[in-house]
Parts: C-alpha cells; structure tokens; sequence
C-alpha cells in the first residue's frame, strides 16, 4: 500500500513539474514575441529613395526629413507586410508600443499578430465599424491585459493618478499622420447586459452621429474617471480609446480617453 502512495505521490510531482513547466516555456515565449513586435518599429529601414517619395507628405527634400516624417514611413512599410496594419501606437515610458490593425471582424486579432499568425498574444487592433471619414470619431482600440507585462497590461497602471501625470500622452502614427493624443479620462467600466439602462457603455461609441452624441461621451467619460485630468474636449477634436480586460468585476473593463492635441507647428 505504501508503495503505491509513493508512486502515485511520484506521479503526480512529475506532472506538477511538467505543467510548470509547459507554463514557464509558454510564459517567456509569449514575451518574446510580444517584446519583438513592440520593437517591430525600429528594425524598418527608411532609405533616401522611400524619403524622396513622400511629397504627399509635404517632405520636399532631405533636409526637411525628421523623425516624424519617418515614422509615417515606416507605417508605410509595415502595410506592405499586412494590409491590415493601420498605424503604429505607442505611449512613452510604457510597454505599449506596438502595430494597430484594423480588421473585418473584432475577433480574428484577438488570436493572431500582425503576420496573421496564432498568437496567444492577440494585437492591438482598431474597432471594424470605425469610418476613417467621419468627423469627431474616436479611435476605438482593443487589446489583451496579459500576465506577462505586455499588450494593455500597463493601462491598468493609470489607475494611480502619479503615473498618469507621468504617461500624459498617447502617440498614433498611420501612414498619413503623426499625431498626440492627451488623456482626458480613466476610468473603471464592464461590459453591460442588453436590460440594463441608463449605462454608459463606451465601447459603442465609435462614429457619433450628431454632436449631442459626442457631447454625451464626453460628459459621461469625464463623469466616470477616476480623477480629473482637467483635459477637455469639444465637437471637432478626434478621440482615441484604449480599452482591456479588467478583473475589478464580471466582464470587467479598463479604459482611457484621449484628445487629439492640436497639429505640431
């Protein structure tokens, strides 16, 4: 009888130290992969050819090539490796800094990167119904709060107002635009049965539809937050929402709203 206890004690060690480690494996590869597509940014090459070829982007010569022009060259170089990329996100002193893409349904990218691959990791991607020619409109992003640091893992850190006056600024290149979005809200939220009224639910508004619409977002975020940023915004100023997974409740959600900062002289 003892000898069987040991065996089954035996066993059941070795498959603790199995899963463990099939865990530890699946853990840094899964860093790794989001650590090299963070970075994913710097390894594109921008030559004097590709900088000569962006008069679109009043780049008249090289000298008045800088890192902004850059940028949205290097956004141009990513859509030639998926056409679904729309630009570049990134927000300094964080680990948010990685492609946006843009599919034909708000799933397909919760699984898979950039390469179109498998990805426990998803990618941070933009809402399918966002119109690129409406007025007002809010970027509407998605993306995992994973336990190994990455994707939207660190939004949840602008739950302390210190470090939100720290990461003030969200950045978003596309291949036509470099532009800086100021945190206007953060805020505590979850996902809302169809019954329930009188709720805000954030994560519909995407192309308003009249400036009352706008307004009440605004309203409504500002109402929400967990502190005042004393950042405002009125009908006109593009927005930018970043929004993950929360555990604070059942379908919970952490966001943060951004305006569009006005056009760099």
């Amino acid at each position: 009888m003892k000898r069987f206890l040991y065996r089954f004690i035996y066993c059941i060690l070795i498959l603790i130290i199995i899963f463990c480690s099939i865990y530890i494996y699946n853990f840094i590869k899964s860093r790794h992969e989001a650590e090299e597509e963070s970075n994913l940014i710097n390894t594109i090459v921008v030559n004097e050819t590709d900088m000569k070829d962006t008069s679109s982007n009043n780049v008249e010569n090289e000298e008045n090539i800088n890192s902004e022009n850059e940028r949205i060259l290097k956004v141009k170089k990513l859509k030639e490796i998926n056409e679904d990329i729309v630009g570049w996100l990134e927000i300094e002193g964080t680990e948010i800094s990685y492609p946006v893409l843009q599919g034909t349904d708000n799933s397909y990218y919760m699984t898979h990167n950039y390469k179109k691959e498998k990805s426990k990791n998803g990618s941070i991607f933009l809402d399918k119904d966002y119109d690129w020619n409406i007025k007002s409109n809010n970027l509407l992003m998605y993306g995992h709060n994973l336990n190994n640091g990455k994707m939207f893992q660190d939004l949840l850190k602008y739950k302390d107002e210190d470090y939100y006056k720290k990461h003030k600024i969200i950045r978003f290149t596309t291949d036509n635009e470099d532009n800086e979005y100021e945190i206007m809200a953060v805020f505590k939220s979850r996902v809302y049965y169809k019954s329930e009224k009188n709720v805000f639910r954030y994560y519909q508004f995407i192309n308003p539809k009249s400036e009352k619409e706008y307004n009440e977002f605004v309203e409504n975020s500002k109402k929400a937050s967990l502190y005042n940023t004393k950042v405002n915004s009125e009908y006109g100023d593009e927005l930018i929402t970043l929004s993950t997974c929360s555990y604070h409740t059942e379908d919970g959600r952490f966001a943060i709203v951004g305006v569009k900062k006005d056009v760099k002289e």
